[in-house]
């Protein structure tokens, strides 16, 4: 039995609010349970120096956590001088991923960056972030194609992203808190809407795991991933 209660293949209930905030050109407020994040698009014309001339576009990322989105208080990146090595390998997961579903000689030469702000973490922000950014990708560039200033469609398929694991010897899936806390073997799954894998990460803690295990997460994993590539579509059409 899972802590929640929840069937072994049941994800948290998930609800999005979207044009959460007045300014930015795409935004999504993402809810996995009591995993809240907010995620903000905005849209520049200008692109990192590396690619400046080139005709690209560029999707990067942002990400942090508020002070109490866990239960005691975090010091603010922003007091050390310096974000944590943690906060930098997320963000960087997020704008890889959201920027393999983008065309980006479509997208023209322009960036788009994706903030996520957790404002509750209870297991799987990195998962909602990726989820909840893509949705306000996708609103911002609704708008870059409304206005005219894109002609195709640069976004060639949804990204999602979502948590399996191995909890009590049984393959989970979307793992809370308490579950990510005791798994015997964790990963995170980002996938496309047509099933293609973006990346996987995957640890053993204090445990192993086989090869028969490892496809039993595969498919729990599209199963999440299918379930949120329909609400993405559902709540940007």
């Amino acid at each position: 039995m899972r802590p929640s209660g929840r069937k072994l293949d049941e994800m948290r209930a998930v609800s999005v609010e979207v044009g959460f905030t007045k300014h930015a050109e795409g935004s999504a407020l993402i809810k996995m349970g009591d995993t809240h994040v907010l995620c903000t698009a905005t849209i520049e014309d200008r692109v990192p120096p590396f690619i400046k001339g080139s005709g690209l576009g560029w999707v990067t990322a942002e990400y942090g956590m508020l002070p109490r989105a866990t239960n005691t208080r975090m010091r603010r990146e922003a007091t050390a001088g310096k974000q944590g090595g943690r906060t930098v390998e997320i963000q960087r997961l997020i704008g890889r991923s959201l920027r393999a579903g983008v065309d980006r000689v479509a997208l023209g030469e322009r960036q788009i960056t994706v903030d996520c702000d957790v404002l509750q973490a209870d297991g799987g922000t990195r998962c909602a972030s990726i989820t909840g950014g893509w949705i306000a990708l996708r609103l911002a560039v609704n708008k870059l194609m409304k206005a005219g200033d894109v002609i195709t469609d640069p976004l060639v398929d949804p990204v999602a992203a979502i948590s399996c694991g191995i909890y009590a010897g049984q393959p989970v899936l979307d793992l809370d808190y308490p579950e990510d806390s005791e798994a015997g073997v964790d990963g995170n799954f980002i996938m496309t809407g047509s099933k293609q894998l973006i990346e996987v990460q995957m640890s053993a803690e204090g445990s192993t795991y086989s090869r028969d295990q490892m496809n039993q997460l595969m498919d729990l994993a599209e199963k999440g991933v299918s379930e949120l590539v329909a609400i993405q579509k559902d709540v940007t059409a």
